[in-house]
């Protein structure tokens, strides 16, 4: 590609985690994110405990040579306790561990203050790499990775981290001309004791994890967090809601008008204008605009505001983001985000598993015209509410999971069937399709009523479309046009 970011020069690879030799540090969680972080320290000489309330999970650390008990307070327990994301250190209730770690006294953190706290006493301020750090209610991870695609394709050393699914703690070893690129959570932020991105970026917001952050307030200063530290130098902002203008705000009042970026796709004041597919943004005096329409992976207005956030990013990098625009079309997606399946017959199969939440699910709705739409799983607070005045696309719901019958009673004035499973809802809707429908997974609700996660909720859908259309192989049948069809890993 045509541009160039310019970046620090790189003098010699710094390793982290060795200033915590010799300490005794408690992990709790045994996950993707508490395994790579018990083994980070360890290998950096740290006198690590680890506990799980599973079985399974305390087995699995036992067999990586991690000393698996439950932390006591009190004597010579660990000095510190790392607490994975998943698990409450405040409300509803603190987790009984961490409970106990808070009355003794003991310093509670997760994985990404631990990662920030290292950096710095790592690099001492000079040789570190970037850090962009992404947060939101929705497009985190299509936004960090479309970063990183554009990033590696410049020939940049770049790492794709957070809550993606690549642990922090796995960057054991950094150098100046690094680009790390940190996808974080609200449940990330809420606890981190360090959170020292250099540029940080806010998408959009809407209610979520209620119960985790004690309501809407608490959710969004978790979120709030990012934008606060010392070390940040610029903040790319959504500007379409309050919530975005509040830190947009913030960030201004500290550090100058200067320092932010924002877009908008609803005609706020701001750097970077979102129309339909277009975007535009003013330099040199001239006005710049790209035109993401023909992007596979940049489905729908919710992706274009994610592209203009991460083309703001690369300004801030110091490139021209207009001489990103190649890369863009060769940006494949993720699986389970509006990802496109197949054509069968006529009828489109998208699978947006990672709608999770209501807000999440309107984009799709919103990008698809008529609809066969399968949704439900374990129901967020507030249902499907925001939904009501949007279903005009839909033919028909076909409704599955804990919230199947809830769902039903929002749906009145819409055609709607109870399946309660994902094999009876795929079934029904490639039943009642014709050419021309999109059959759409985009479940406004959590995954853990049936699945153990979004990913395998998606995965099942693909598999169930590739049964009822007999598309076992990677073959094409007369009038079917397979397009990509994969369970996406």
């Amino acid at each position: 590609t045509a541009y160039r970011i310019p970046v620090r020069m790189a003098v010699r690879p710094v390793r982290l985690f060795q200033s915590y030799a010799g300490h005794h540090i408690a992990v709790l969680g045994l996950g993707r994110s508490g395994m790579a972080c018990a083994g980070a320290l360890a290998s950096a000489g740290a006198d690590v405990v680890v506990w799980d309330d599973c079985e399974a999970q305390r087995a699995r650390g036992a067999a990586a040579g991690l000393r698996v008990r439950q932390p006591v307070w009190g004597g010579s327990s660990p000095e510190r306790l790392i607490v994975s994301p998943g698990i409450p250190h405040c409300h509803p209730e603190p987790h009984p561990v961490v409970a106990d770690a808070l009355g003794a006294g003991v310093a509670v953190d997760n994985d990404i203050g631990l990662f920030f706290c290292a950096l710095a006493e790592a690099c001492k301020g000079e040789d570190m790499p970037a850090v962009v750090a992404i947060t939101g209610s929705n497009g985190k991870s299509t936004t960090a990775a479309l970063l990183h695609h554009l990033l590696h394709m410049s020939g940049k050393r770049v790492r794709l981290v957070g809550n993606i699914g690549n642990p922090v703690m796995t960057v054991t070893e950094v150098t100046g001309d690094q680009i790390i690129i940190l996808e974080l959570s609200s449940y990330q932020c809420d606890l981190a004791q360090c959170l020292e991105p250099d540029i940080a970026v806010f998408l959009n917001f809407s209610p979520d994890h209620l119960d985790r952050h004690d309501g809407v307030a608490g959710y969004f200063a978790a979120k709030q967090r990012m934008f606060e530290g010392a070390r940040i130098r610029a903040a790319v902002v959504g500007l379409d809601q309050p919530e975005g203008r509040v830190i947009a705000g913030g960030v201004s009042s500290r550090l100058g008008r200067d320092a932010v970026t924002g877009f908008t796709g609803t005609g706020q004041v701001a750097a970077i204008q979102c129309r339909e597919s277009h975007l535009s943004w003013r330099r040199n005096g001239q006005r710049v605009r790209i035109d993401v329409a023909g992007c596979p992976g940049l489905k729908g207005q919710h992706n274009v505001l994610n592209a203009a956030a991460v083309l703001a990013v690369l300004d801030r990098l110091g490139a021209r983001p207009e001489d990103a625009a190649g890369d863009l079309m060769s940006f494949p997606g993720l699986p389970h985000r509006s990802q496109h399946v197949g054509t069968f017959r006529g009828i489109a199969v998208i699978n947006d598993s990672k709608a999770t939440n209501a807000a999440s699910a309107l984009q799709s709705l919103r990008s698809h015209p008529s609809i066969r739409w399968i949704a439900g799983g374990r129901a967020k607070e507030g249902g499907i509410g925001v939904l009501t005045d949007h279903l005009a696309g839909i033919r028909k719901a076909y409704l599955i999971g804990e919230a199947a019958e809830f769902f039903a009673q929002e749906l009145t004035e819409t055609s709607h069937e109870i399946c309660e499973t994902m094999d009876r809802a795929v079934a029904a809707a490639v039943r009642d399709a014709a050419a021309g429908d999109t059959i759409l997974l985009a479940p406004a609700a959590a995954s853990f009523d049936q699945y153990a996660n979004f990913e395998a909720r998606g995965d099942d859908f693909v598999a169930r479309i590739r049964t009822c259309f007999g598309a076992g192989g990677c073959g094409t049948g007369p009038g079917q046009e397979m397009c990509g069809l994969t369970t996406g890993h």
